[in-house]
């Protein structure tokens, strides 16, 4: 059984930088694939970031590159996020998901991802 907490949701000004942590009951190495998704009220469940931990590769939503930094700590079982320089459009309820069915394919939230956190508000102003 895999349990995901998250912190490091907040309310902060625009421009400003928030750090997401996941800390994992597993090894966040032993994971197909990891990731971060966020849903505004009214609108679907965006993918923002996500990692192959099997190679480390990683890939961002458009809205995020250059901006967000998935990474992972495997001495401490932790997938973060780092947000910088972030808009109001960034406003948002923020999800940790992980899933370990190494036939899937990261970029389909639907089979890739088993496992998801219970969430943690973003809000930008």
């Amino acid at each position: 059984h895999v349990q995901l907490v998250e912190s490091g949701g907040g309310s902060v000004q625009a421009g400003g930088s928030l750090r997401l942590s996941c800390v994992a009951s597993v090894y966040t190495a032993s994971t197909r694939c990891m990731g971060w998704f966020r849903q505004a009220p009214g609108k679907e469940r965006e993918m923002v970031a996500r990692m192959n931990t099997v190679d480390g590769s990683t890939s961002y939503a458009d809205s995020a590159k250059g901006r967000f930094t998935i990474s992972r700590d495997n001495a401490k079982n932790t997938l973060y996020l780092q947000m910088t320089s972030l808009k109001p459009e960034d406003t948002a309820l923020y999800y940790c998901a992980a899933g370990r069915d190494f036939g899937s394919d990261c970029r389909d939230p639907a089979t890739a991802y088993s496992y998801w956190g219970q969430g943690t508000q973003v809000t930008v102003s």
